[in-house]
């Protein structure tokens, strides 16, 4: 395996870690103020992200390279109202995109073509992570300001349930 491709990857193995952090730190900050649905849906988003971290490690171990486990920073966003994790999350996915690609373009660039067959699943993925924190904010806009819309709201993100099988490559 090239050096600079696994390098990338066992970095993004804490860049994956870091999102559950983020995300656990959403989720605590959701329940404090009594969004339990918005709480539930964030803790599953921050499980997601420690699988996504465990399919990168797997493919490191699989390959024979060594892995190195780095300090996770502790979240660093400002949560002032309902509206900030959101908005903060997608940025991040936007971030997290930015970093698949950049492993992606790596593998491209040395011909690792098994790289890139694991890194299509995650480019999918974060399309998919990306539209559904875009998504969280529409429906924060629209329907948050109100009581009774913001009830709904919390009620449908708290009937999220997790599914690793989503998960399998």
């Amino acid at each position: 395996m090239d050096k600079k491709v696994a390098e990338l990857i066992n970095e993004q193995i804490n860049k994956e870690l870091y999102s559950a952090y983020l995300y656990l730190d959403f989720a605590n900050y959701y329940g404090s103020v009594g969004l339990d649905g918005f709480e539930n849906w964030y803790k599953i988003q921050a499980q997601e992200e420690r699988d996504h971290a465990m399919l990168f490690y797997q493919y490191l171990q699989n390959n024979g390279e060594k892995i190195t486990l780095e300090a996770i920073a502790k979240p660093d966003c400002e949560l002032t109202d309902n509206m900030a994790p959101l908005k903060a999350g997608f940025k991040h996915e936007q971030y997290v995109t930015s970093l698949i690609n950049n492993i992606y373009a790596a593998a491209f660039q040395v011909k690792d073509f098994r790289t890139m067959q694991l890194l299509d699943w995650f480019v999918k993925e974060q399309g998919e992570e990306e539209k559904n924190a875009s998504d969280l904010i529409t429906k924060m806009e629209l329907f948050g300001s109100d009581p009774k819309g913001l009830y709904m709201l919390n009620s449908e993100l708290g009937a999220r349930v997790y599914s690793p099988a989503s998960l399998q490559l």
